[in-house]
Parts: structure tokens; sequence; C-alpha cells
């Protein structure tokens, strides 16, 4: 197995526009990458947090329909005590994107909550429900039909900015991070550099502030079939794969999980029958939204507040991701990686519960 041997410098020159020629390099040599940092071999995991959970969600939004879902499980989590929400990562590249998370967070009241925009990504990634106008829907008299807290969203930080922003300012090893889409903002925080936020890289303040990523990714039964979020950035992925911490955990929840939970359209529409003026109602009734898509990624919010214990996890290892972008495991007891594994139909049921019932006011 390769690794890329690459300084901060090297990384800094790729976002400046050596990135393509560095990743036909690596094409050709095959390269397989594994959950390890090239600054530290040291193994083992973080110290344990054992407050409140706080969390930052990243999400692909403005294309499927359960980021909407993992977003709602997150507004009531807070409401109930339950977990601290620190901001909104938008990975997928669009102030339309923005606006979304923007109307989410005011309808549900946290208007305030921060976000941050993707302006360096996946160029015109595939969407398969397109909601991103979800902001611009009117009334019968012509009426904005969600109200907004942000006025110029050209004026919200990157996302891999306000990533260290809010890293910065919470108690070490507290952080949980649910990625639920593209890896690009996670990969630009990484190869961040010092700023006025924190002395530290992004390497070092990802190790000193993150407690554990919740990852939707991977597939497991078979390491020849590619993970979508990764093979739409790739460029990314590896970045990711090759600089994250190995002293972070990351528990990855795959395809092959969230494929089992489907919360039909209808099913949703009917949960949300005490109001006809919802955000995600509007997205279920103007969309085509029979689309196959499960509920992947509220698992990653569910885990991350609710903890271990309902859930069925591997072993310890280490995940490589190969050159076709599938993901590959292997058993150590000092790595730092676990993946979700299905269960039975009853615990299905469970998750789909806990998705539908949380959600209701």
């Amino acid at each position: 197995m390769l690794y890329y041997l690459c300084s901060m410098k090297t990384l800094n020159d790729i976002f400046c526009g050596k990135l393509t020629t560095f990743l036909m390099l690596c094409s050709m040599l095959g390269i397989l990458v594994s959950c390890t940092s090239v600054d530290d071999n040291s193994g083992g995991v973080s110290p344990q947090y054992t407050g409140m959970p706080r969390v930052i969600y990243d999400t692909d939004l403005g294309s499927s329909t359960d980021d909407l879902i993992a977003l709602r499980l997150l507004y009531n989590y807070a409401k109930e005590g339950r977990c601290k929400l620190l901001g909104i990562v938008v990975d997928r590249e669009g102030e339309d994107c923005a606006a979304v998370a923007d109307v989410m967070n005011t309808y549900y009241g946290y208007g305030s909550l921060p976000i941050g925009l993707e302006r360096n990504g996946v160029d015109d990634p595939h969407v398969f429900i397109d909601y991103r106008g979800l902001y611009k829907h009117t009334t019968a008299q012509g009426d904005l039909m969600f109200n907004r807290t942000v006025s110029d969203y050209s004026t919200l930080p990157d996302g891999w900015k306000l990533y260290r922003q809010l890293l910065a300012s919470q108690p070490d090893h507290s952080v949980s991070i649910c990625s639920t889409g593209f890896l690009s903002c996670v990969a630009q925080l990484l190869s961040s550099q010092p700023d006025e936020f924190s002395p530290l890289s992004g390497i070092e303040l990802v190790r000193r502030k993150v407690k554990c990523l919740y990852l939707m990714a991977g597939v497991f039964t078979t390491s020849e079939e590619p993970d979508y979020n990764f093979l739409q950035a790739p460029e990314y992925a590896d970045i990711f794969f090759e600089l994250w911490p190995n002293d972070v955990d990351i528990v990855f929840s795959p395809m092959e999980v969230g494929n089992e939970i489907d919360y039909t359209p209808e099913t949703v529409i009917s949960d949300i029958s005490w109001t006809d003026v919802h955000p995600i109602k509007q997205v279920y009734m103007t969309y085509n939204c029979h689309t196959g898509q499960k509920m992947w990624d509220p698992l990653t919010v569910i885990h991350a507040v609710e903890g271990d214990a309902l859930f069925t996890l591997s072993e310890r290892g280490i995940v490589s991701l190969t050159q076709h972008f599938g993901t590959e495991f292997t058993p150590s007891p000092t790595g730092n990686c676990r993946y979700q594994k299905p269960a039975s139909e009853a615990w299905f049921k469970t998750m789909l519960d806990k998705m539908r019932v949380i959600g209701r006011p």
C-alpha cells in the first residue's frame, strides 16, 4: 500500500491549481489510502468527552431528502436538551443550497445558527431531487412561503473556515461531526493553516477538538462497489483519508444499513398533517421524491446524540479507500475506524420510528 507523502505546503499548492496533476499521478500509481495521518503514527483513540454532545452537521443539501430529516432530528434533539448544535456546513456548492439551510434553521427556531458555504467544492454533481429553489416558494397570495434569517449569502464564511471558527471555541475532544455529503469542506479544513481563530493547523485542530466523525459513507459488504460521495469528490476523499488523524475516531454509516429504512413520501406528508406550511412537507408535495432514496443520513445523527448502545458495530480497524473508491476494512485493535452493521427488522423499525416521532411538534 502506498500513501501520499506530501507536506502542507504541497497541499496549499494543490488548492492553488495543481490538484489535477497531483491526482493524475496518484491514479497512475493505483493508490490505496487509509485512515491514518502522515504526521502521527501513534494509533489509539482520543480522550473521552462525557458532556452533552456538541454537533456540527455537514450536508449536501439540495439533492437528497434524508438530509432534511437528519436536520429535523438535530433541531428536536437540541430542543430536548440532548445535544448542542454548533453549526451547519453545506458542502454542495451554491448559495441556493445555503438558503435551504437558512429556511430550515429559521423555521425550527435556529435562525442564528451559523452556516458555512462551499465555494470550491464539487463541480456540477448529480442532483437526485432538485429542491434548491425551496426558499423561493410563494403562497397563493404571492408572499414568500418561508422566512429566512440571512440577508446576503455572499457574506457567509467558507465551510472549512466555519469549521475552524467553531472547533477553536469548543472544549478539547468534544465535537461530533456528522458528515452526510461530500468531504470537500473537511478536506479543506484538514489542509488549512493557522489563522485568526487558532494557531493550530487543520490536522492539529481536528486532533485537539473532535471527539468523533460520524460519516455516512462506505460499502462494507464488498470492496468493489464505490461509495457515491467518495466517487463524486475523489480528490477530496483522497485528501481526507490521507490527513485525518489516526487518533480521532470515525464511525462509518454505510449504504447497506440505511438502505433498509424506507420513509416513504406518503408517510412523510402524513406525519406533517398538522400544518399546511412546512419546508419538508413542501419538498415532498412539490418534487418527485419517489427516487428510491432511503434514510441514510439520519443514522449519523442518532448515533452522535444517542451513542453506541443502539447500534451493532464492527470491531476496531482501519478503513482503506481503493483506487476505484470502494472501502476495505482491516481489523486492528488500535484502529480508529468502526462501521455500523445491518441489524434486525425490529431495529430498522425502531430507527424509522425515531426519525418520525422526534420530528413531530
